[in-house]
């Protein structure tokens, strides 16, 4: 109701003043085009073969919608040399890159991704990490923000002999990340509320996938940039650097490391993670 009210006011007023406005040139905030890689690879280990779908767009203007990529090549190889996959756009122009590969080959070694756009490749390196599951999902009545909240209370046990960093995905573009400092080895229960409440029938998949530190660290300033509003991979408010590098200047010989264009780097992350989800139905 209140934005309805203010796209009427709004109409009302380019009405009153069509007559006398002036073209005014506003100047956007602009920067080279810049890639973004989704390569958040969610394992379950109890498939034989997982589905690899890597996403790769490139930042547009302002006000445009983030055009998908075309690769030259995008590879997953081994670094023991139990993996070597080419990924395939799935449709042309889709940006969309996939290829089913075994689910112990991504869980038994470091995995190297490299990705060839426009004669430049860029690199990351990731390592499976582990999950627990989800013990219980129930439907709370609490309310946080409002009383259109929706509150549900998720509850797991977490591994005694490691330490453990959790990104749970809880559907709609809403994450949330947490680490066991506080409850190692316990069963530990927590409420999330959806503040735009969820209506009666409504299927929602709530995930938990174990990740590292680093991948913590990244999603947690996410979260806090986006308020929620958006998934990992798209445009933040602010830059905010992953681990892919662009690695076109290194060449292992006189220059090692990319110190000197430490700027040209790909906005997003990948990570191969265990991921064990729930299906919960609002009532």
């Amino acid at each position: 109701m209140r934005r309805r009210l203010f796209e009427i006011t709004f109409l009302i007023l380019v009405g009153s003043f069509a007559s006398c406005e002036d073209v005014v040139q506003v100047d956007v905030p602009s920067e080279e085009p810049r890639l973004i890689i989704d390569a958040l690879i969610r394992v379950d280990t109890t498939q034989a073969l997982t589905n690899v779908r890597i996403k790769v767009s490139e930042t547009s203007s302002f006000f445009e919608n983030l055009p998908p990529a075309g690769l030259q090549q995008i590879t997953l190889t081994g670094l023991e040399g139990g993996l070597s996959a080419i990924l395939l756009e799935e449709e042309p122009g889709s940006g969309v890159y996939a290829k089913e590969i075994s689910t112990q080959a991504l869980i038994g070694e470091e995995i190297f991704l490299q990705i060839d756009f426009q004669d430049e490749f860029f690199v990351a390196y990731a390592e499976f990490i582990p999950a627990v599951p989800i013990d219980s999902i129930v439907l709370g009545d609490g309310t946080l923000f409002g009383e259109d909240d929706t509150e549900v209370i998720v509850t797991f046990t977490d591994m005694e002999e490691r330490v453990d960093f959790y990104l749970f995905d809880f559907d709609f573009a809403e994450f949330l990340v947490s680490d066991d400092e506080f409850y190692q080895g316990q069963t530990f229960g927590f409420s999330y509320f959806y503040e735009d409440g969820l209506e009666p029938g409504t299927e929602v998949e709530i995930s938990i996938m174990g990740i590292d530190e680093s991948f913590f660290n990244y999603m947690d300033l996410l979260i806090l940039q986006s308020e929620g509003d958006f998934g990992p991979f798209e445009t933040p408010s602010v830059t905010a650097r992953g681990n892919i590098i662009n690695a076109t200047t290194i060449d292992n010989d006189e220059n090692f490391n990319n110190v000197n264009t430490s700027d040209n780097f790909a906005l997003g992350y990948f990570a191969i993670v265990q991921e064990y989800k729930n299906t919960f139905v609002i009532e």
